[in-house]
């Protein structure tokens, strides 16, 4: 088949209207990590969360290699496939076009999209720079269509809950964000050198990838930072290329950590590397305030560390908090209370409240990630880059 035709699998009745439940027409950008778990959640939608706003309809799904996004339409339940995106922007009944390619497809495919009038969720980070980044924000605002930047961590129930306590002040003044996003997957110097290593696809290395995530989260939990300074370290210059002809150089960050300076007065710390051995997943965090301490885990994503000075002195520790009761958020849609749910449920919870902005008309924010919140992000991001250019100076954060 050539590069401009369109492929198709069968799947399924067509969709429309879904007895009185409207459905929504979902487009996918790419079909690995992030399309499996995605997809997942799509799935998920209709029988979880319980009326849902609208049932995704998986419409088509798009991928440079034509045995593997057919396979993907196949497997995935997707009616058909493209292997330009462009044919895929231009499908009429794609209503939410869903970007998880790499990130050098993030900026071009999403402007395009929005100007045919899209809605539009994008994985982190939403560009390879900020001006990358604010030139999508500009599309997107200029085109009316909702937007979301895919910080799924914003929609694990430990973390929403971390948020209303702050919010309803139990922590007091914040002190200090500290988090460390933490994993090993690349310490193997004979790992290959994948598009995540090579700065012309991924635009940096561990701060995009890990960092974004926790930059969201102190923008989220805490507020916005006025200024940063930080260092970075590649540990290994040199990998196989992944098709076995040679050596290619590695011109991203692998391990970063950053001071910043939080307009609150807030102190906060930032570090994240792929070259810890032991960790697989270990996003961390931990804020003091004036009035107690909120410590949380990913790897023990349904509970949250609690600790209150208004306890009684006899008693004053840290309480484990299990975050699996009904009135937990999130949890109405789940199961009795310690029956745990996992990470790929965040997407679910994300998706839902994506797919509830655009068919009812609600805000994204202030829960969910939009562009503005990608873009921002991105400019922490430059501004750790630039820090670490110039020996770790401090550099102010300018929106």
């Amino acid at each position: 088949m050539a590069e401009e035709q369109v492929g198709f699998v069968t799947m399924g009745e067509a969709a429309g209207q879904v007895g009185e439940i409207p459905t929504i027409g979902v487009g996918m950008l790419g079909y690995a990590f992030m399309g499996k778990a995605h997809t997942n959640a799509y799935k998920k939608i209709p029988y979880i969360c319980w009326p849902p706003a609208a049932i995704p309809k998986l419409v088509a799904i798009c991928g440079r290699n034509e045995a593997a996004v057919s396979e993907a339409a196949r497997r995935y339940g997707f009616a058909r496939y493209y292997t330009q995106w462009q044919q895929l922007v231009a499908d009429p009944e794609v209503e939410l076009f869903d970007n998880g390619a790499p990130n050098n497809l993030h900026a071009e495919p999403c402007i395009a999209a929005a100007e045919a009038g899209k809605h539009i969720i994008c994985e982190k980070p939403l560009g390879r720079t900020a001006a990358e980044a604010r030139a999508m924000l500009e599309a997107v605002k200029k085109a009316g269509v909702k937007h979301a930047c895919a910080f799924n961590y914003r929609f694990v129930p430990a973390v929403r809950l971390a948020k209303e306590l702050i919010d309803r002040g139990d922590l007091g003044q914040i002190y200090h964000f500290r988090a460390r996003y933490l994993q090993e997957w690349i310490a193997d110097p004979n790992f290959p050198k994948v598009w995540r290593l090579d700065k012309q696809i991924a635009g940096s290395g561990v701060l995009g990838d890990l960092g974004a995530h926790i930059i969201d989260l102190a923008r989220f939990l805490v507020g916005e930072p006025k200024a940063v300074n930080g260092l970075t370290r590649t540990f290994i210059k040199e990998r196989p290329l992944p098709d076995g002809s040679g050596r290619g150089i590695v011109d991203v960050d692998d391990a970063f950590v950053a001071l910043v300076d939080f307009e609150n007065g807030a102190l906060g710390t930032l570090e994240a590397t792929r070259f810890a051995r032991g960790r697989k997943n270990h996003n961390t965090f931990e804020i003091n305030g004036s009035k107690g301490t909120i410590v949380f885990d990913l790897e023990r994503l349904n509970e949250l560390q609690f600790f209150s000075v208004d306890q009684p002195r006899e008693v004053q520790g840290f309480t484990t908090i299990l975050v699996t009761e009904s009135y937990h958020p999130y949890w109405k849609f789940w199961w009795p209370h310690g029956h745990i749910i996992g990470w790929e449920h965040t997407f679910v919870h994300e998706l839902n409240h994506f797919i509830e902005a655009i068919k009812l008309n609600k805000p994204v924010e202030p829960y969910g990630a939009t562009f503005e919140d990608g873009y921002r992000a991105a400019v922490i991001c430059d501004a750790i880059l630039t820090s670490a250019e110039n020996g770790g100076e401090r550099v102010e954060i300018r929106y």
